[in-house]
């Protein structure tokens, strides 16, 4: 279900950039917005009380954490942030590579809760599924990262360029 929300939400802003929108006019971009989509949508998760049973919520989140990390709760809101933090990072610009680059270490550091759900018999997505969903979230924060980067150095380079010609 996650990666249907991450596609379907790349392939809307997509046809937006399609449709003219200048902002969604690269499959990158697109995707960046795909993935702050996603994100939104998983981290709410983090904060949804014990009793909604009609998607995860914060209590099922506190039990895939492993014995091993101290404060689980604490752990579950404060990636919950960072979730929504890297999503508001992901769609601005000027910090979309920042946000890239947090977000793909942070889907580094999660799968073990997830290894951990699984092997302890959780009611989670199979290892089979979630590694390499893990992986396809992991390339597109670092597609992001890239693609952000590479814009602001064109964006430095036009804006010295203007600089020198004004000399």
């Amino acid at each position: 279900m996650i990666v249907i929300v991450l596609l379907v939400a790349t392939l809307a802003f997509r046809l937006l950039g399609a449709l003219g929108v200048a902002r969604f006019a690269t499959w990158g971009v697109s995707a960046a917005h795909g993935l702050a989509v996603m994100l939104v949508m998983t981290a709410s998760a983090h904060f949804v009380p014990a009793g909604v049973t009609f998607m995860p919520n914060q209590a099922d989140m506190v039990a895939m954490v492993p014995p091993f990390v101290p404060f689980p709760a604490l752990v579950v809101y404060l990636t919950g942030v960072l979730e929504l933090a890297g999503a508001a990072g992901l769609v601005l610009e000027r910090t979309r590579r920042a946000a890239g680059i947090c977000l793909a270490l942070l889907f580094v550091f999660l799968l073990p809760a997830n290894v951990y759900a699984a092997l302890a018999g959780q009611d989670v997505t199979p290892l089979w599924q979630r590694i390499p969903e893990q992986v396809l979230y992991i390339a597109i924060a670092l597609w992001a990262a890239a693609r952000g980067h590479k814009r602001l150095n064109s964006l430095s380079i036009q804006t010295i360029d203007r600089q020198r010609a004004r000399v």
